[in-house]
């Protein structure tokens, strides 16, 4: 797992520390992103990180600096920071806020999955955490209104009512087993809706592209739906095995004795048993595609590439963030 190099003696800062042409070195640099205690580092550390980047980059960092001290700073700032915009995220929106708000809140859906109210109220739990991460993760630095705000949650809030309460009604009759796996195809369906409406102002106006030197080339609209595709993959895969697994577990614990003496175990089991298995899903999911990826220029719209063939017939492919 290679760490990037240098130029000129110079840590390439802006890039992350692992290489990220490799699936092991996009795992590396999420298990970092993703690193929960990052939730814990106070305003002043952040914004002391922050500052030994942004010195760090104009050549103006404190004498005897370490290349250690400049990563560490580095980590802290990407865990806490939008990429593109550079404005400090919500604490619960940041992706260092997934394993403990997921856990938590997918325990509690596969948990009181069988009443009516509490599948309404967990379901509108969870999207209304989806839509704070997936606006404070969006790609690119397009503001999105209030209208599209709210047309995003409501959305997805009642698609994942739907598919819940409708396939609640039609396993009654099945083993008790497929209705635990209801909540999960309300999740995958809800993130279906939910992202691709959370960021249509991307899919309107586009996301920068730029060329592999960080230059801006255009907007593309082709690269959002892109990005946005990617993301909902890799959001039903980081929620797959949480929602799959623990199931098949809790059946079997369900016809234990203790189990049955002791019900309220349900809860504590599965929330331990999706924590942990988030801890390993969420990075690995989030490094399924490059966080910045790639198109062929051939691929973007025709004016776009008619306005980078201006700018000179050298630049093959361009990138952009697809976010997260």
């Amino acid at each position: 797992m290679t760490e990037v190099g240098k130029v000129d003696g110079r840590l390439l800062i802006d890039q992350p520390r692992w290489n990220q042409d490799t699936f092991s070195g996009r795992a590396k640099h999420f298990f970092m992103v993703t690193d929960p205690r990052n939730l814990f580092v106070t305003n002043d550390k952040l914004e002391a990180a922050k500052n030994l980047v942004e010195k760090y980059k104009l050549r103006l960092e404190p004498s005897g600096t370490t290349d250690e001290q400049v990563w560490s700073a580095k980590k802290l700032y990407s865990s806490a920071y939008h990429p593109d915009t550079g404005d400090k995220q919500l604490s619960i929106g940041r992706m260092s806020a997934q394993v403990p708000m997921n856990m938590t809140i997918t325990g509690a859906m596969m948990t009181f999955y069988k009443t009516t109210p509490a599948v309404i109220f967990w379901q509108w739990i969870n999207q209304s955490f989806n839509a704070v991460v997936n606006y404070t993760n969006r790609s690119g630095d397009q503001p999105i209104s209030n209208t599209m705000l709210l047309q995003a949650y409501a959305s997805a809030t009642g698609a994942a009512l739907v598919v819940a309460l409708g396939l609640n009604s039609m396993v009654k009759s099945l083993p008790p087993l497929a209705g635990r796996y209801v909540p999960f195809a309300a999740v995958a369906a809800a993130n279906c809706v939910n992202i691709p409406l959370m960021r249509q102002r991307e899919l309107l106006s586009g996301v920068p592209v730029f060329d592999e030197n960080g230059n801006k080339l255009g907007d593309s609209k082709i690269a959002a739906r892109n990005a946005v595709v990617m993301t909902v993959f890799s959001r039903i895969m980081m929620a797959s095995p949480g929602m799959a697994i623990p199931p098949l577990i809790m059946n079997q614990l369900e016809k234990k004795a203790f189990m049955k003496r002791m019900p309220w175990l349900a809860g504590p089991l599965q929330i331990s048993m999706i924590g942990i298995i988030l801890v390993f899903a969420t990075p690995l999911c989030c490094a399924i595609f490059p966080q910045n990826s790639s198109l062929p220029v051939s691929k973007l719209e025709p004016e776009l590439q008619e306005a980078i063939l201006k700018k000179g017939d050298t630049i093959n492919r361009v990138y952009f963030n697809k976010g997260l």
